[in-house]
């Protein structure tokens, strides 16, 4: 069969990415944010309320990796914790509300975005040749925007987000929902990502040719887990290509 299309992991493959949910200042500057919208939270509350109820969302879940919702979160404080003005607001205000103390939340604990060397010159090549598509654990309002931030959103103008399905990697419905999208059987598409598990491992599950990018993040090993190639530098990712094309898969 010929390689016809790539799939990407997003953080620590195509985005080199840190952001720290320990900072007191990220509640700090939300407790204040809120209370322009008539809500009263410390910081502390704030942060203790955020972290319980995301592991309420995720032990309430039957899936094996559940994932959890931060805009239901945020929803959940503003219905619990809002008042007679925060339900005065504006509907227009109030819908969005909760998406945009998602946006907050994740802007201020974020320390660094970019894109790892070679990453936007090895797509501009790629891109000619093969279908490309995209798969995160992450929630679909922050990755989307980051994709924008650092210039791979043309790229990338649908991704699969766990955050929208409620499981995440190494489930297998989500390389599955992928490659529908694709719209390519697995044994033409290649997967490339930098976590040996939940990425090289999930991706096996459907048979795709697997490339592992051993960068600053994610799982380096587990037990009985080996890719097709790895490589360290993301532009080596075309030597995998050829190799694979060498071998008869391509």
């Amino acid at each position: 069969m010929n390689i016809r299309g790539i799939m990407f992991d997003l953080n620590g493959t195509l985005i080199n990415i840190n952001t720290d949910e320990s900072y007191h200042e990220i509640y700090r500057f939300l407790a204040n944010l809120l209370i322009y919208q008539g809500i009263q939270l410390s910081p502390e509350e704030l942060r203790d309320l955020y972290f319980r109820l995301m592991k309420t969302q995720r032990r309430s879940s039957v899936e094996q990796y559940p994932e959890f919702d931060v805009v239901g979160i945020f929803r959940d404080i503003i219905e619990k914790h809002g008042t007679r003005y925060t339900r005065s607001l504006c509907y227009t205000k109030a819908k969005n509300l909760p998406l945009f103390l998602a946006e907050a939340y994740r802007a201020a604990s974020l320390n660094r975005l970019e894109i790892y060397p070679g990453v936007m010159d090895t797509l501009d090549d790629l891109i000619k040749c093969y279908k490309l598509t995209a798969v995160t654990d992450g929630q679909s309002p922050w990755a989307l925007a980051e994709l924008r931030g650092v210039g791979l959103g043309i790229y990338f103008p649908e991704i699969i987000a766990s955050g929208d399905l409620g499981y995440r990697k190494p489930d297998r419905r989500i390389f599955d929902l992928a490659l529908r999208k694709l719209r390519l059987p697995a044994d033409q598409v290649v997967f490339v990502g930098n976590d040996m598990y939940r990425d090289i491992f999930g991706a096996q599950q459907l048979g795709m040719k697997t490339v592992f990018f051993r960068s600053n993040q994610g799982g380096q090993h587990h037990q009985r887990v080996n890719p097709d190639y790895i490589i360290s530098y993301f532009p080596e990712l075309l030597d995998a290509l050829y190799f694979f094309k060498k071998n008869g898969d391509m």
